[in-house]
């Protein structure tokens, strides 16, 4: 009779143990994945918007690196096999509007490099590091 009750009592304790993910605990392991998706989100967009990966540590000092690193380098190989252009900021490094005459210094200049030459790329309105042509 006893060990039915212990039983039962063991049943309904790891039933409620189950539920802990409905009354909004999350695990560690689930932390660290959202962690890993948005540091690897984080560094895709630094390099679809032609930042260094310095530059994008600089600027999200509270991501994680190694994920951050990933995003960048996923984007990174996705835009090269598709020959795609990075996208000029609209911010620079302090949150300010980069002016529209700047802007469009950049995309000449990524314009005019998009060629065959193998000599670095910059954008010299938004202090960005080089960027190898493709």
């Amino acid at each position: 009779m006893m060990s039915a009750t212990r039983l039962a009592t063991a049943l309904l304790l790891v039933t409620l143990l189950a539920g802990c993910e409905m009354l909004g605990v999350e695990s560690t392991e689930k932390i660290a994945a959202l962690k890993e998706g948005e540091g690897k989100a984080v560094g895709s967009a630094c390099r679809q918007a032609n930042r260094a990966i310095e530059d994008c540590f600089a600027l999200n000092p509270r991501m994680h690196k190694a994920a951050v690193f990933a995003g960048w380098r996923e984007m990174d190989e996705y835009m090269r096999e598709n020959k795609l252009e990075a996208v000029a900021p609209l911010l620079d490094r302090a949150g300010a509007k980069v002016e529209p005459q700047a802007r469009a210094a950049v995309e000449s200049t990524s314009d005019a490099s998009a060629g065959t030459s193998s000599e670095p790329r910059t954008a010299p309105a938004t202090g960005n590091k080089a960027v190898h042509a493709s």
